[in-house]
């Protein structure tokens, strides 16, 4: 069975399976398809073109092997309703079930019941389908990579084109207008920045990943309109490749963006640039820290890349809190995904983001229909790599490593923080956001901390530090 571990190593399946038929982006085969439908076809297909014939007719030998065993009778009742179960369940087109029951053979090394259901669900997913067959397409191609041990490979698609970084910018946009979740978090993180600081007059705010600078418009508005005249503003951002790619530069493009709007509001500013791989690598000699200015520091959606102790001996994480603490912030402002996928083994991992990724895609649905072309890119570039990487990779190519919030409570809380009480007006004017989407989302405040929901299941946190 090892060289069918070893089929995939060559061949990108991530993207290029997915996308075969709908502006396939890849220059090379790959391993798997999308047929006329959007369904994936068969990965075992003995007739692929794209991999070696004699393994593909081998493999499939095996696969049909099993399927006429699970047909006969044995003295082993257990394995008999089990078969018998996961026939029923496939006849049924239960492809949430099926999913889980291909996640828990390969959570169990059963290669030969994990391989036949994979070859199944080729059948069953679709990335144009409803929002299960949809997220099922991305999840599968986790579920093979984890088969065949090539989840950085896939993770990586090395062998296929990405999208130029105008398309991928895009993308992010339209992920940006058709969800609440990043509006929400930016929303909730100034209103308790512009508390903290609404007496101050001079502010330096830390930004972990500036992306494109679109959080700050808001604030810069708000703080040059501020009663007494505006205060003295600079702003550090630090950079990451995906936000480089994505603006097609570095961060001079969002320094020069968010200067011209500065001067056109009357506002006193200055832009300093950190272009640093990761929060991970922040020392103070990256930054003007100035005592004479009050300071405010930004995660979104950042801290669940930085590794912790359960990757390596260094634990990045606190680390890297104990570090800002030592700045004497005024505010340190928190947005999390409210899930668990650190140091959770592969199987709880899965159901988890099985469970998670399905409200997404189910929210994603009600702005943005299933025939719209812009979804699937939207799907595909901005969250399939997510939920690969969490399902395929181990160790330090693992690098989507969400906590809970009751976690993060912990680590600010050891970090020498205490909590900062939210604004009553900001959480006023996050609901009537929401009502602009759809009834289904919900918000609620416990403990201090905002968690933005849908259909009664938590999505993300919003939380602020002193």
């Amino acid at each position: 069975m090892q060289n069918l571990r070893n089929l995939q190593g060559t061949y990108c399946t991530f993207e290029s399976s997915l996308l075969s038929g709908v502006d396939n982006p890849c220059g090379s085969p790959s391993t798997g398809s999308i047929s006329g439908n959007g369904s994936a076809a068969s990965l075992f297909d003995p007739e692929s073109p794209s991999i070696d014939s004699l393994e593909i007719g081998n493999l499939w030998h095996h696969l049909r092997e099993l399927e006429s065993v699970m047909m006969e009778p044995t003295s082993d009742n257990f394995y008999n309703e089990n078969w018998q179960q996961l026939r029923e369940m496939i006849s049924r087109r239960e492809l949430r079930e099926v999913l889980i029951a291909c996640a828990k053979a390969i959570s169990n090394d059963d290669l030969l019941t994990s391989g036949w259901l994979i070859s199944e669900l080729q059948h069953m997913v679709s990335v144009s389908g409803e929002p299960i067959q949809r997220l099922g397409a991305y999840i599968l191609e986790g579920l093979i990579a984890r088969y065949s041990s090539s989840g950085i490979s896939i993770y990586r698609a090395l062998n296929c084109k990405e999208p130029t970084s105008s398309e991928f910018l895009s993308y992010m946009q339209v992920l940006y207008e058709v969800c609440p979740y990043f509006k929400f978090g930016y929303m909730s993180a100034n209103g308790a920045i512009a508390e903290a600081l609404k007496n101050e007059d001079r502010i330096h705010i830390i930004d972990f990943q500036i992306a494109q600078g679109s959080q700050w418009i808001s604030l810069i508005q708000a703080l040059a309109a501020r009663p007494g005249g505006p205060p003295r503003v600079r702003i550090t951002g630090i950079d990451d490749s995906t936000s480089e790619f994505a603006r097609g530069g570095g961060l001079n493009i969002v320094g020069e963006r968010l200067s011209m709007l500065a001067k056109a509001c009357n506002l006193p500013f200055e832009f300093h640039a950190a272009a640093l791989c990761c929060g991970a690598e922040v020392k103070v000699q990256n930054l003007v820290l100035k005592s004479e200015e009050a300071l405010a520091v930004n995660f979104p959606f950042l801290l669940h890349h930085i590794p912790d102790e359960s990757v390596g001996p260094q634990n990045h994480r606190d680390t890297l809190l104990r570090l800002v603490k030592s700045w004497s912030p005024k505010v340190v402002t928190l947005v999390e995904y409210e899930l668990n996928t650190n140091s959770a083994p592969f199987y709880p991992r899965f159901l988890e983001t099985l469970e998670y990724y399905s409200a997404i895609f189910e929210s994603i649905n009600v702005t943005l229909s299933k025939d719209r072309k812009e979804r699937i890119n939207v799907e595909q570039h901005c969250l399939a790599k997510e939920i690969v990487n969490i399902i395929a990779c181990e160790g330090a190519e693992r690098v989507e490593r969400h906590e809970l919030h009751g976690k993060w409570r912990s680590r600010f809380t050891m970090a020498g923080f205490k909590p900062y009480p939210l604004n009553p007006l900001v959480n006023a004017t996050i609901k009537n956001l929401l009502q602009k989407y759809s009834r289904c989302y919900g918000l609620e405040e416990r403990d201090g901390t905002l968690y933005l929901g849908w259909m009664n299941r938590a999505m993300v946190t919003s939380c602020a530090w002193q």
